[in-house]
């Protein structure tokens, strides 16, 4: 009866180290899923960035053939596509609902060349080199670019940095802590075994063996119930949300499941490893006083 409370016992202690660390596991997979979105956001936009260089209404075919050649040519060039007047006129028909040329007798607008940017060239200081060096060009009236998109999502991105990574050494300051005292409650209850093995001549390294590899079960234990649940979070996500999908990438959940499954096992070892030396050097008096 004493043996199967006992069992009973550990059993539990078993279960709640796992359900506990799994839950910090989780923060850790949270975190480490919206600091590689944030990255991919961020790429995905600069990948994006665009320079409309609008084109004199003298410009011919001839000019225009050159043109393009010597944009597609730059280095900071990842592709272009060009619009006429007459395109230019449709869209901005369907966006207002009424064709402007109906009132002034003449298409208002010009022909213009959007420029696609390779990602390391979409920042502030290269931009504004790449508008001077295409204004310089012949045929080109005028260069545009989203100066104030383009602000607000460095700041945004840097301040979203900065908050991650704090975010990130307070949740593991208190990871570290939440599982070791997890860990050294169920290492605690076995203190005087500890002490008895000690005392018949074991090796440190033979004791610490299974509380070592309990540990390791219970930290792979962990990421696999974390990992779980982010994954069926998203997916529900992604039924109320379609966006969310981008999340879902391979890529992605491959790497958060590698952090998790790593970090829940790195941390459960060391910790085991750590409390079970600390009850290790303990004399018998001090383990009574616990």
């Amino acid at each position: 009866m004493t043996r199967q409370k006992k069992k009973r016992k550990i059993d539990l202690l078993f279960i709640t180290s796992c359900i506990s660390t799994s839950l910090v596991l989780m923060l850790i997979g949270l975190i480490t899923l919206l600091m590689l979105t944030a990255r991919d956001i961020s790429k995905k936009f600069r990948q994006e960035m665009t320079v409309e260089v609008i084109l004199k209404d003298d410009i011919n075919e001839a000019r225009l053939s050159a043109l393009n050649r010597r944009i597609q040519g730059s280095p900071y060039c990842e592709g272009i596509s060009t619009i006429t007047k007459e395109e230019a006129l449709k869209e901005m028909s369907e966006a207002m609902g009424t064709d402007p040329s109906m009132f002034l007798e003449y298409n208002p607008f010009y022909a213009s060349i959007n420029v696609r940017l390779k990602e390391e060239y979409t920042v502030n200081d290269s931009l504004q080199q790449i508008a001077q060096e295409l204004r310089s060009m012949d045929g080109v009236k005028e260069v545009n670019w989203q100066k104030e998109l383009l602000d607000t999502m460095n700041d945004n991105i840097r301040k979203f940095a900065i908050i991650l990574t704090v975010m990130v050494l307070v949740l593991s300051l208190i990871s570290l802590t939440l599982i070791r005292n997890t860990i050294k409650l169920t290492i605690y209850s076995q203190r005087f075994i500890l002490y008895s093995m000690k005392l018949v001549g074991a090796r440190w390294s033979f004791i610490r063996r299974p509380f070592v590899k309990r540990n390791l079960l219970i930290g792979l234990i962990s990421a696999m119930l974390a990992c779980i649940a982010i994954y069926g979070g998203l997916k529900f996500g992604i039924s109320r949300e379609p966006w969310l999908s981008v999340l879902l990438e391979k890529r992605i959940i491959t790497t958060v499941a590698i952090v998790v499954t790593a970090t829940g096992m790195l941390i459960t070892y060391l910790c085991a490893l750590a409390s079970v030396n600390r009850f290790l050097r303990m004399k018998s008096g001090e383990l009574h006083y616990l």
